[in-house]
């Protein structure tokens, strides 16, 4: 059946293409972590973890697809479509953009930290990630403490291949911001009290075993972890906190206050006190109010009538 052929052609072109992207993040994804060992600074570190999570999060979602279009290629060999129910393309409805802007987040601080400025000083580095479909995007990374009532991300981040039954999943991320976060800093730092006590020859070959390798802050010749055991990636580590999922149903001309799912408690180091909401513009655009959906001559029979009865 040419029709099946030509999807099949079809969706080997889109799993190759996802298999592409697959690699580009893969390569961003090791770039990120070597990144991240090298870091000196704190917000290099984050900004680093950041783009780690993301990269993560895009392969995810690129493998699902490509599962999904292998799925779909198996079932295409073993069924046939009904030979009255026409292409299925000709008779789905077309696709959109959809765009989620002025993403606002309020906070609930207890009145002694707020307004009396008192307790422990809380700052943690939030961002949030935004899935439809395959299409992820992240946006700037915020700073917040008590001094904001509200996580304000001014993103305008625009979707362009969404269909009518799209889900908008939005995910909130946070990581505490106050610890030290310098390129394994921790390891060195008990390096340098052990050399002292060992003795510069013993000391000396202590660091070098100790210094972080692309992917591991503490390595021993690719080895495994001298003294310290330590995550595979030094650095901090963004959470999940919250998330939710918008819908066509949710799309409105004005700023509409959304519920939020809230995953982490007050006991978690990456804790911020979410009031349990997030406000935001959502809207969506069908390909067909921009773009030339269909072309060609019409051709009209009418009947001839008489004039007069």
């Amino acid at each position: 059946d040419m029709w099946i052929r030509g999807r099949s052609r079809l969706l080997d072109f889109y799993s190759d293409d996802i298999q592409k992207k697959i690699d580009h993040e893969i390569r961003m994804r090791d770039g990120a972590c070597k990144l991240l060992a090298a870091c000196s600074q704190k917000d290099q570190a984050l900004e680093a973890a950041k783009s780690l999570q993301t990269c993560s999060t895009r392969i995810m979602a690129y493998m699902s697809e490509l599962q999904r279009m292998k799925e779909a290629q198996v079932m295409q060999k073993v069924t046939r479509r009904s030979s009255d129910a026409g292409p299925m393309d000709d008779r789905l409805p077309c696709k959109g953009k959809v765009a989620i802007s002025d993403l606002r987040i309020p906070l609930m601080w207890k009145d002694t930290e707020y307004f009396k400025n008192k307790g422990e000083l809380h700052r943690c580095a939030v961002f949030c990630l935004l899935q439809l479909g395959e299409e992820i995007f992240d946006t700037d990374m915020v700073i917040v403490d008590r001094t904001l009532t509200d996580i304000c991300f001014d993103n305008t981040i625009v979707f362009t291949e969404a269909s009518p039954g799209f889900e908008l999943r939005v995910e909130l991320y946070s990581c505490c911001s106050e610890d030290d976060y310098s390129a394994g800093s921790t390891p060195r730092k008990l390096a340098s009290k052990l050399s002292s006590s060992l003795g510069r020859s013993a000391g000396k070959k202590l660091r070098a075993a100790m210094e972080p390798g692309p992917c591991s802050p503490v390595s021993n010749g690719g080895g495994a972890p001298l003294l310290l055991p330590v995550p595979s990636v030094p650095g901090p580590k963004y959470h999940l906190l919250a998330h939710t999922t918008l819908s066509l149903s949710h799309v409105q001309d004005s700023f509409r206050t959304h519920d939020l799912i809230i995953s982490g408690n007050e006991e978690c180091s990456y804790w911020l006190p979410l009031y349990g909401s997030m406000c935001c513009r959502l809207a969506a655009q069908p390909h067909c109010m921009t773009q030339q959906m269909m072309s060609g001559c019409l051709k009209t029979r009418c009947k001839k009538t008489s004039l007069f009865k």
